[in-house]
């Protein structure tokens, strides 16, 4: 029950996107939120993940998280748009619920939060390429769309291989 949470507690802040006024700005700072989440647990599972697998995927996260999330401050930067320097209140509540888990609990939590959480990115990622006004916010976003499929993909599979259900 407690990894429903988790994945209900990262995914929160990206649905706030649709309530607020200025789309563009909250897509960086929710892009930048859940980028830095992301490498937060890839580090976590590079850690704590039972299999290697996981501990690929979770170094695939901070890889590529990383490098998203710096492009982002530099379009941001450019643009003099302040961006969150820690991931939302929510996702930080979301981490130190991951943390608490250990072995195969981990990775049912890990794997189902990731689902969850990339499918959101998806959904955020999508509307600004198709709804963004900001030119470099929606270059930003479909140039950086097809990893974070990729992503989903990926875990998608993981868990089909381990027969954990999304």
């Amino acid at each position: 029950m407690n990894w429903i949470l988790a994945g209900l507690l990262m995914s929160a802040p990206i649905v706030a996107v649709a309530m607020d006024g200025n789309m563009d700005e909250s897509f960086f700072k929710h892009a930048a939120e859940s980028g830095m989440a992301e490498v937060k647990a890839g580090q976590l599972a590079q850690d704590k993940a039972s299999n290697q697998e996981l501990k690929d995927f979770g170094a695939m996260m901070v890889k590529d998280h990383s490098a998203a999330n710096n492009k982002l401050e530099s379009i941001a930067a450019a643009q003099n748009i302040k961006l969150p320097k820690s991931p939302s209140t929510m996702q930080a509540a979301s981490y130190k619920e991951l943390q608490m888990h250990s072995g195969d609990s981990f990775d049912r939590a890990y794997v189902k939060s990731q689902i969850k959480g990339h499918e959101d990115a998806v959904a955020l990622f999508q509307k600004e390429v198709s709804n963004g006004k900001n030119p470099q916010a929606k270059e930003f976003a479909a140039a950086t769309l097809p990893t974070i499929q990729e992503h989903l993909s990926k875990i998608k599979q993981i868990a089909q291989a381990k027969g954990i259900s999304s």
